[in-house]
């Protein structure tokens, strides 16, 4: 992923955001974030789940599916919360950038 220093902060965020809405999985959040124009491997994003998960910003469970098995990933009560400080802080630097494009 180009300027992937960059865009991985915005992933993260949509990934939280996502996990807020309900259950996710590794390949539907690949999927998800390849229509929003981010080409994230899995070898990048479950890292970035489990890490997500070990901050405490998601918990996953384990299900069944068919012969296999997947894991599933929530907003913790610390993500919904660290979420909403984030839009804050987003809509703060967005006034700020879009409000320096239109000088």
């Amino acid at each position: 992923m180009e300027y992937q220093d960059l865009l991985s902060g915005f992933v993260r965020l949509h990934v939280l955001h996502h996990a807020a809405e309900g259950d996710l999985h590794g390949l539907w959040m690949i999927e998800e974030l390849a229509r929003h124009g981010y080409k994230v491997s899995a070898g990048t994003l479950y890292p970035m789940l489990h890490s997500l998960e070990k901050k405490g910003y998601l918990a996953s469970r384990i299900e069944r599916v068919g012969r296999t098995h997947r894991r599933i990933y929530n907003a913790t009560p610390y993500g919904l919360v660290a979420l909403e400080k984030t839009k804050e802080k987003a809509k703060e630097l967005f006034r700020e950038i879009l409000a320096d494009s239109t000088a």
